[in-house]
């Protein structure tokens, strides 16, 4: 499912849970061999031999070529995009977001005030600050018209941290959900994923949501519901429905990914 902001179209939220009485039964029997193959061909990449350190897989690992861009506009992206989910964290627990720079900072900063993110904070100018401001307040409007209201009930969890660790602990999966509804303790397939990004949706995105979704199963046993993108730069969101040919192609991701940092670590 792929819709844009301007079309008539159901909020993000009510597009990922979508109705009870259409949802599949939960599979909590996939884990296990998507697992075995993950295991199996790490040991033909490997070939037995154990790296100098475990070799961390991220969704940023699955990239088939390197991004090219500016220094400068790199770094304003990526603190753009950090800034934009601590607004979506805020908005998911119900609160409501005056000066979504400012919000959006505070609530950064109650985590956080060393780093990379604090670095490149510290390190802008004035007219750099302005344009970030500028920014943050744009992407925030769109992702807020779109979002829609989360529910308390749907157990909303931002900017979720997980890992898995396969090969003897030699691989780790490392992986953070912007956000994630739902529950597996329930006979139906329940579980949400979105992706928020600042920059258009393309190829990257669609890995993305094949590794959220294979972590996901790894991690709880149980095969989530769907998996999906949003751009705040364009207002398009991609629903993808978690089923067994998504989840081998986010193995195939995986070890595709796993042969190039084996053969340049």
């Amino acid at each position: 499912m792929t819709t844009l902001l301007d079309s008539p179209a159901p909020s993000v939220v009510e597009a990922l849970r979508g109705e009870r009485r259409r949802r599949p039964l939960a599979d909590r029997a996939s884990s296990s061999g998507l697992r075995a193959q993950l295991e199996d061909g790490i040991f033909e990449v490997t070939a037995g031999h154990r790296p100098a350190a475990p070799i961390v897989i991220r969704t940023s690992s699955l990239r088939v070529a390197p991004l090219t861009t500016d220094l400068a506009s790199s770094s304003l992206g990526r603190l753009r995009g950090v800034l934009l989910i601590e607004l979506l964290r805020l908005a998911s627990v119900g609160f409501q977001v005056e000066s979504p720079f400012d919000d959006a900072l505070d609530a950064w900063r109650c985590q956080s005030s060393s780093g990379a993110v604090a670095d490149g904070l510290e390190r802008l100018n004035r007219d750099e600050v302005a344009r970030l401001a500028t920014d943050v307040e744009a992407h925030w409007t769109t992702l807020r018209r779109a979002l829609g209201t989360v529910p308390g009930p749907w157990l909303p969890r931002s900017a979720l941290r997980v890992s898995q660790h396969l090969g003897g602990g030699d691989v780790v999966l490392a992986d953070t959900v912007d956000l994630m509804l739902g529950s597996t303790n329930t006979d139906v397939a329940s579980v949400t994923l979105l992706d928020v990004t600042t920059s258009p949706l393309g190829d990257g995105a669609e890995r993305a949501l094949r590794f959220h979704a294979l972590v996901q199963t790894l991690r709880t046993g149980v095969v989530p519901l769907r998996s999906s993108a949003f751009s705040s730069a364009t207002g398009e969101l991609w629903v993808r429905d978690v089923d067994r040919e998504l989840l081998q192609r986010g193995v195939r991701d995986v070890l595709e990914a796993l042969g190039r940092l084996w053969r340049n670590p």
